[in-house]
């Protein structure tokens, strides 16, 4: 029975997008709360949304507009966390989605922070540099109200980078009069960045990969392993599988699929990307693929990195495949993971796999704070413990409550989340 949502008047009941998919998430997670669920409809409402207009002066002299959006979703724990992407397709109800999905997974790795997230619907790749610095440095003038180091703090996401956090960071700077910097993280080392910051969110995902891969029985070294997206996340996961003796066999990104049955050379694929800018004629592989066959190949561990609602009820039913470890944000459709449940895949959800990089984007904010930063080793050690403790108070979870590891992160989540709005009580 699909439940009834009193819904926002600038969202479409018709087709709510990745906002929808949340709310199914909710939804499921709800009759695990108890005496919280009181407080349920506060995780089905953003707590702030700003939408903004952000207009430059293009390098021709004409004034191009842009919408941009930051959305709050939850801080019942601490300040807003999330990326900001750039991309033509970001819609209000994506970044809604992403905010909550950011709440949850702070909250399952028990981080103090709470949910949020930023875009602006543009193709950056039409942009110059300068055009692109200009329309960063327009967009956080006009969020500048909304965000600071104990309010919300931005991060890169997709199609953003250190560059473009150094930009924010200056741009609040100069608003402020001040440098702060935790305004943002995922910024360079030189301007207080963290070592291990851009690897992080890979290295999660790996680390939740050895976890799951250790409850289902299946060994790292030799395993089977397909990535959709070659990007910072899948990029970095590949490596280290590959590192750890797996068999990175077939990589996917927009560019196109390629597939080795002994094992892509990794480090070599790196260089090719770099140098042409995705995977597509990759040499000394076996085939190249139609797009929709890559969900097809059989693996031991299957990586969705790159967006969200890759992974429908159809492609659910194509896929074989033993553990799936999602690095992108909300790959999995609803309907998919009742599918994929009857399959038997383990199902490792984004709200848990990738939370490697908010966290070590925390311990970039602590850095900040207190001027005083960690080796590399540290950082990745206290990582690797992170999600070690976190994957293993969801698999309890799961277990008592038989459920999947997606639900039992929502009830660990949103039962964190709603006893700190709970305590707090409503002002005034």
């Amino acid at each position: 029975m699909t439940t009834q949502h009193a819904l926002p008047s600038y969202l479409n009941p018709d087709d709510l997008g990745p906002w929808g998919q949340y709310l199914k998430q909710i939804d499921r997670v709800t009759p695990h709360l108890g005496s919280l669920s009181r407080w349920v409809e506060t995780l089905k409402r953003p707590k702030r949304i700003l939408v903004v207009d952000v207009p430059i002066e293009r390098d021709d002299g004409s004034i191009a507009h842009y919408e941009g959006y930051r959305v709050q979703h939850n801080m019942s724990r601490g300040p807003g966390k999330g990326g900001v992407r750039f991309h033509q397709d970001v819609t209000l109800s994506e970044v809604m989605a992403l905010s909550a999905w950011m709440t949850v997974k702070n909250a399952a790795v028990n981080v103090p922070y709470g949910g949020a997230k930023g875009g602006i619907r543009v193709d950056p790749k039409t942009l110059s540099k300068g055009e692109l610095q200009r329309l960063t440095r327009r967009y956080t003038s006009e969020i500048a109200l909304i965000i600071g180091p104990t309010k919300d703090i931005p991060a890169p996401d997709v199609n953003t980078n250190e560059q473009v956090m150094a930009w924010m960071m200056d741009s609040y700077a100069m608003i402020e009069g001040n440098l702060s910097t935790g305004v943002v993280t995922g910024k360079p080392i030189s301007m207080g960045g963290s070592l291990g910051r851009r690897e992080a969110t890979g290295r999660g995902v790996f680390v939740a990969g050895q976890e799951a891969a250790a409850k289902r029985g299946v060994k790292i070294e030799g395993a089977r392993v397909a990535i959709q997206g070659f990007g910072n996340v899948g990029g970095v996961a590949a490596t280290m599988f590959a590192n750890a003796g797996a068999k990175v066999i077939a990589v996917q990104d927009h560019t196109g699929t390629v597939v080795h049955s002994g094992g892509l050379d990794v480090a070599q694929l790196h260089k090719h990307v770099a140098e042409v800018g995705g995977v597509k004629g990759f040499p000394g592989v076996e085939q190249f693929m139609e797009r929709d066959a890559f969900w097809g190949i059989e693996s031991d561990i299957l990586i969705p990195a790159a967006l969200e609602q890759q992974i429908t009820a159809a492609v659910a039913q194509q896929l074989r495949t033993k553990i799936i470890l999602e690095g992108a944000n909300g790959p999995t459709t609803p309907e998919a993971d009742d599918i994929l449940a009857d399959k038997d895949v383990l199902v490792v959800p984004d709200v848990l796999a990738n939370a490697g990089g908010v966290t070590v984007s925390y311990f970039e904010w602590v850095q900040d704070f207190s001027s005083f930063f960690w080796t590399e080793d540290e950082i990745n050690a206290r990582l690797t413990r992170i999600m070690q403790d976190a994957f293993k108070s969801v698999w309890d979870v799961a277990q008592d409550k038989n459920v999947t590891l997606r639900t039992a992160t929502f009830i660990l989540a949103c039962t964190r989340v709603l006893q700190a709005r709970e305590v707090r009580g409503l002002y005034p």
